[in-house]
């Protein structure tokens, strides 16, 4: 059994109802425990709605380029749209880390080449594991977990 982290994201349509749906896809592919729901302004353009954020554990005995497929029909299943980069999103899905290992590979980056930098990651991902190191760095350490204004919305029941 492998323990992954999954990045969700969403801003365009009913992101709650978006997200929703895909924890309970993911909870298809093995055991899974879902952080508390953060909305966030966009990292990108600003002409675009907030985004809702969030991060599930999920134990599974997928490959990660299996997992990363799956995770790729799931946000063609829920109408994935991406109009331009950063930019707004239906569905986006990101393997953040996966069992601790260093992945290079043409399609997937583990961990994510953007965890560090990003608290919309990182405060979910802390929800959910608060001693985490990636790369030799303690996460609730970092200056922008420590100087983050993001709170959460929702508690992690907001799933359910």
């Amino acid at each position: 059994m492998h323990t992954t982290y999954i990045g969700l994201g969403s801003n365009l349509g009913d992101s709650r109802q978006i997200l929703c749906r895909v924890v309970a896809q993911l909870a298809t592919l093995g055991a899974i425990s879902v952080s508390k729901l953060y909305s966030t302004p966009p990292m990108g353009p600003q002409d675009q709605p907030d985004y809702l954020n969030a991060v599930v554990e999920l134990k599974t005995t997928l490959t990660p380029l299996a997992l990363l497929d799956t995770l790729q029909d799931f946000e063609q299943q829920s109408g994935r749209v991406r109009l331009r980069h950063w930019g707004e999103r239906t569905l986006d899905l990101d393997v953040l880390w996966y069992d601790g290992q260093n992945i290079e590979h043409e399609r997937l980056t583990v961990p994510h080449i953007g965890l560090l930098d990003r608290d919309f990651v990182l405060l979910p991902l802390l929800d959910l594991n608060p001693k985490m190191i990636v790369h030799g760095q303690v996460l609730s350490d970092l200056s922008i977990v420590k100087h983050t204004q993001l709170q959460p919305i929702a508690t992690a029941d907001w799933a359910k």
